[in-house]
């Protein structure tokens, strides 16, 4: 079964481990991800995000440039495997050559520095997907917790207060504009709703899992699946264990099992029906103990969607078709 996977750190964590394992490349390395574990996987196009930490980072727009050069590098010394897409037509023809292709994003809207003219850069740079925050306020809008040192967020309340700022709302509409896929995965409740409000086109949550299942403010309530659906965007299944399923004073280090990943996904059915959802596993971003440690796993997530009775045309949905669908419409 081909694959869409909207969210990876890859690239971050090849450029943040560079001095360590400098021999790690996008081809081999033992992360998550790698170019021929893909090719097992069955990839079709794997998104990668540049994540930039606002507050590690001193000049976070240089550093977002610097991510882009390095991710440039790497598919460049691997054309006879991966392609970068910029559009709809690309994808066409990547799939024709029997190859695989990748997809540029940004997780973290701030790096633009309050400027559009620097959103607009970024698109001219291949950007074609943005999480418009991460962890932190950046002057687009607010996440839904926020990271303070020596301060433990509480995760199941979620910011219903403050959502886009006048500068975000004009942001998301140039977004729109340009043909980039606006992603509010870690956005504040408040915040989605605005990108509802003042946007037309659908969107995504590009790692983001159901607070039904688990109640945790960075995945999405009930409402905010619907009306994602209704809008015709996707969300995708984070592969996170926290995500997942709540912690106890018991169980506080949460495993992700592939049979939690099958519960969000029938209650994301439930609520918001099969065609709003997606895969965004957050690999290399997000702890080792995984059941599906690799991206070459992901058979094993296809196999237990049709034990739990989803059909083939379900399972095509969830592994790439939705996601290609908004491609298809948000890509020029």
């Amino acid at each position: 079964m081909k694959v869409i996977d909207m969210h990876c750190d890859t690239i971050s964590t090849l450029w943040m481990n560079k001095e360590k394992y400098p021999e790690y490349t996008l081809r081999k390395n033992d992360y998550h991800i790698n170019l021929e574990k893909m090719q097992k996987g069955d990839y079709l196009i794997q998104n990668f995000a540049m994540f930039v930490h606002l507050r590690s980072t001193q000049h976070p727009f240089e550093h977002c440039h610097d991510l882009i050069d390095l991710y440039y590098q790497e598919i460049e010394k691997n054309a006879d495997l991966i392609e970068p897409i910029f559009s709809y037509d690309d994808i066409l023809r990547v799939q024709k050559q029997n190859k695989m292709g990748a997809l540029l994003t940004i997780e973290e809207g701030g790096v633009t520095e309050g400027s559009l003219v620097k959103l607009r850069q970024f698109y001219r740079l291949g950007v074609r997907m943005l999480t418009l925050t991460w962890n932190f306020e950046n002057g687009i809008g607010y996440p839904n917790f926020t990271l303070e040192e020596g301060q433990i967020p509480d995760f199941k309340q979620p910011d219903t207060q403050h959502g886009l700022t006048p500068f975000g709302i004009k942001f998301v509409q140039e977004m729109e504009k340009l043909g980039m896929i606006i992603d509010v995965s870690h956005l504040s409740d408040a915040g989605f709703y605005d990108v509802l409000k003042y946007t037309k086109k659908p969107f995504v949550a590009s790692h983001s899992n159901a607070r039904g299942v688990c109640e945790h403010c960075r995945n999405m309530s009930d409402d905010m699946i619907r009306q994602l659906a209704k809008r015709g965007g996707v969300m995708g299944i984070n592969f996170c264990g926290d995500f997942l399923e709540e912690a106890s004073s018991t169980n506080q280090g949460i495993r992700s099992t592939v049979k939690n990943m099958v519960k969000h996904i029938l209650y994301i059915k439930e609520i918001g029906g099969i065609d709003c959802i997606g895969l965004g596993s957050d690999y290399d971003g997000i702890e080792r103990d995984i059941e599906l440690r690799y991206c070459s796993m992901l058979p094993h997530l296809e196999q237990a969607l049709y034990e739990a009775g989803f059909n083939e045309e379900e399972v095509a949905k969830i592994f790439y078709q939705n996601v290609l669908r908004v491609y298809r419409e948000i890509l020029k």
